[in-house]
């Protein structure tokens, strides 16, 4: 099975807290970055170095992490680990790690939160090995379907998948912590919010049929900044971080093709795009089409794989 770490120059590392239910995945570069966001209920940490009106060039990682804004701790982990390998954007003192992280809410009273030592163990873990798939690392605590709420919804996780396209890799890794149903290529729903006697109520329809209140109102179900699908699609293609931007917004569309609905009120939905190609090169309108194409099947792979039974 090809997965994100099929394209050349990433390594992916999970950390799941041994109490479980949290956790944390790392994808180690460097690259070229760009963001995408959708969701309004994001957590973040230094997105804006995404940019490409920032003056870092190539980011050293992308954190996603269990925890809502209190994961964004195991980050540091990460930048410490870098440190002492010599990795990040070089400066007068010292080369200074350039972590890019996102965040899923998975809390519950009790629940640890994802620190700086589960950071650490996630980079010790990383490989070019075949991404491991399901409830670990920064899935572990995911849910899908939470338009009932939590005690309706479904295991959600992480899920990868990867392809190649003429001369270049194309992958994407997804995190899948959504209010909305994941659904299949013809419809249908694979996870999502269950009724009282374990039918699936697809979400979309109950709401165009009755409205956020219905008759479980929305104090109940939900609650804005719980639910979020994150998204990382990379490739080998030498793409600018111009052509990048538009790359995680075609790949995006992977994900309103999975998930319904999607991009909500109640979401924090990113998509990153990244290049590992040491150069840029001049891409053509027909080329970045067909990458970005790609790019939005196998973020829909991964979301199908990110909630398949195991």
């Amino acid at each position: 099975m090809l997965t994100l770490t099929t394209v050349p120059g990433l390594a992916v590392g999970h950390a799941t807290d041994p109490g479980g239910g949290t956790g944390c995945t790392v994808i180690l570069g460097p690259f070229r970055a760009a963001a995408d966001v959708r969701g309004l209920a994001t957590g973040t940490r230094e997105l804006d170095a995404l940019s490409p009106r920032h003056l870092v060039p190539r980011v050293d990682a992308i954190l996603f992490t269990g925890g809502s804004a209190f994961g964004l701790a195991a980050a540091s982990g990460v930048v410490d680990w870098l440190e002492e390998r010599g990795r990040g954007f070089q400066t007068r003192v010292a080369p200074v790690p350039i972590v890019s992280a996102a965040v899923i809410y998975d809390l519950e009273p009790g629940k640890p939160r994802p620190d700086a030592a589960l950071g650490r163990a996630a980079c010790d873990g990383a490989s070019s090995d075949p991404v491991v798939q399901g409830r670990v690392g920064a899935g572990a605590g995911a849910t899908v379907g939470k338009i009932l709420g939590r005690e309706h919804a479904m295991p959600g996780g992480v899920g990868s998948a990867a392809t190649r396209t003429g001369d270049f890799v194309v992958g994407a890794l997804a995190v899948v912590n959504a209010v909305g149903d994941v659904l299949d290529g013809n419809g249908g729903i694979l996870a999502g919010a269950r009724t009282e006697d374990d039918r699936f109520l697809d979400t979309a329809r109950y709401l165009t049929e009755h409205g956020i209140e219905g008759d479980f109102g929305e104090a109940r179900a939900l609650r804005a900044g719980e639910s979020t699908t994150l998204v990382l699609v990379a490739t080998d293609a030498p793409l600018s971080r111009g052509d990048l931007e538009r790359l995680a917004a075609m790949a995006g569309t992977g994900m309103a093709r999975r998930i319904s609905p999607v991009h909500s009120p109640f979401d924090g939905d990113i998509t990153i795009a990244v290049s590992t190609a040491e150069t840029v090169e001049p891409v053509s309108p027909g080329a970045l089409l067909t990458l970005g194409t790609v790019a939005a099947n196998m973020v829909e792979h991964s979301i199908t794989r990110a909630v398949e039974p195991r």
